[in-house]
């Protein structure tokens, strides 16, 4: 399955193009925030990603996970790094949780797989 991670980024750029070529202010202006907040500031990107994954977890958005997990990677971060992250999302998010720490340690094998 290691091309979930192609399928995953080629369908979010097709999306994400269609969403901005419609011009709504609102969205627009939400995807610049979004971009932005994880910019490096007071806390570097690698923390801020971290940060973004745990709450992605705890919110059970496996989207966002795979967006964090893939930019945690690029980041430099390490498979320990990121399940000691994952670890505490799965404190705070409890059980539930569990399905989509099975996806994502899944999806980080692709990512090292890929390289």
């Amino acid at each position: 399955m290691a091309n979930q991670v192609q399928e995953f980024n080629d369908y979010r750029a097709k999306m994400n193009k269609k969403l901005l070529a419609d011009n709504n202010k609102i969205i627009k202006r939400i995807f610049n925030l979004d971009t932005n907040a994880y910019a490096d500031g007071a806390l570097d990107v690698k923390t801020k990603e971290l940060l973004g994954l745990v709450a992605s977890t705890v919110l059970r958005c496996d989207d966002c996970i795979k967006y964090h997990l893939e930019t945690s990677f690029k980041e430099g971060i390490t498979k320990e790094e990121m399940m000691e992250a994952m670890g505490i999302a799965t404190l705070v998010g409890g059980t539930i949780v569990i399905p989509h720490l099975r996806r994502a340690y899944e999806f980080w094998e692709d990512l090292e797989e890929q390289g």
